[in-house]
């Protein structure tokens, strides 16, 4: 038997437990997939991985504007076993956002994305002098 010692401070934690668990029902299901992203800072650039399996290049996009990259999308329900007593999805699916301010020093036209094998990696170089403050990516 595990004996632990009480905490009132602990019901707070309950409380906090049973407010996620409410808002979650509340929300719709727009935001419950949400993306693992890689972000690493090279010399030369920022590099942006995002893991976005099942998600067709059509159904992302990608921004800059006020050095802010905002990588947005929707990951589609692929299909559903029903059987007469029996039904189960593991994937999450739905809407997602995922922002991320830059340094103000990047080169804006020259800022590539592609997707490839259900990751998409958005590169942003860096520049000296200040350019344009938004652009839409195309991804390759």
């Amino acid at each position: 038997m595990l004996i632990s010692k009480y905490n009132p401070l602990s019901f707070n934690l309950v409380n906090d437990l049973v407010n996620s668990i409410e808002s979650k029902s509340n929300a719709s299901n727009l935001f419950d997939f949400k993306p693992k992203v890689n972000t690493i800072e090279g010399k030369a650039a920022y590099h942006v991985e995002v893991d976005l399996p099942g998600v067709k290049k059509e159904d992302i996009e990608v921004n800059f504007e006020d050095n802010v990259l905002t990588i947005s999308g929707e990951r589609k329900l692929k299909s559903e076993t029903k059987e007469e007593d029996y039904y189960k999805i593991e994937s999450s699916y739905g809407k997602f956002s995922r922002s991320f301010t830059l340094p103000e020093k990047v080169d804006l036209e020259n800022i590539h994305a592609s997707c490839e094998d259900g990751v998409l990696e958005v590169v942003i170089p860096k520049l000296e002098a200040e350019q344009k403050k938004s652009k839409k990516i195309e991804i390759k």
